[in-house]
């Protein structure tokens, strides 16, 4: 037995889309920068140092004197001798005055007239320490610094900025379609009327779908 069948076909719609991407450009120009430095003001002052020498009592101990310390130690000593000039003959002539007491002031007095004062020696430093005098000023130096602020100077370039939009181009490349084949359907020798052939059958025939 042949089972009426119904084959249904359908065939889907194709779509093409052409699509052109959008271009966009962005140009970015440099921004001009200018910078000016200017130098700082520096002032120095500077005061120089100072060293003094003192080798006055050194030149003393070696017996190299000025001419001014000389005359003035001859001043010295000379009054001094002269004051034990006059003590010394004092004393003498009191002796000689009491020459009739014990002793023999004549011989004495001439023995004390003749001999020199004693030699003194002793170890000693020729010149002797720390008679060189040293005196050091330092120098002084004062430093003022003015600083200057650079100058700055920025122009800004605005930016380029192009742009292309895309588009979208839609074309059908299939149209769809539903094809209807009937198999193992026959139908009695008769003549059918004309809305039998469009689905609607009376004599006990199910209607189409």
């Amino acid at each position: 037995m042949q089972i009426p069948q119904i084959r249904l076909q359908s065939t889907p719609m194709k779509i093409g889309l052409n699509i052109e991407q959008p271009v966009q450009q962005i140009e970015q120009k440099a921004a001009v920068q200018s910078i000016e430095q200017p130098q700082a003001i520096l002032e120095i002052q500077t005061a120089p140092g100072k060293l003094t020498i003192d080798q006055s009592q050194a030149r003393e101990d070696m017996d190299l004197k000025s001419l001014s310390r000389r005359v003035d130690e001859f001043a010295k000593q000379g009054y001094q001798d002269w004051l034990a000039g006059i003590a010394r003959r004092a004393q003498q002539g009191t002796e000689l005055r009491h020459i009739e007491k014990r002793g023999n002031p004549l011989a004495e007095q001439a023995r004390q007239n003749s001999k020199g004062p004693d030699k003194q020696f002793n170890l000693g430093w020729i010149p002797s320490h720390f008679s060189v005098k040293l005196d050091y000023e330092p120098a002084r130096v004062e430093i003022e610094a003015t600083v200057q602020k650079p100058i700055i100077d920025a122009q800004i370039n605005g930016a380029n900025h192009t742009y292309t939009p895309g588009s979208v181009d839609v074309e059908i490349l299939q149209k769809n379609a539903l094809d209807i084949d009937f198999i193992n359907l026959s139908f009695p020798a008769r003549s059918l009327p004309l809305h039998a052939l469009k689905g609607e059958m009376n004599d006990g025939w199910p209607k189409p779908k």
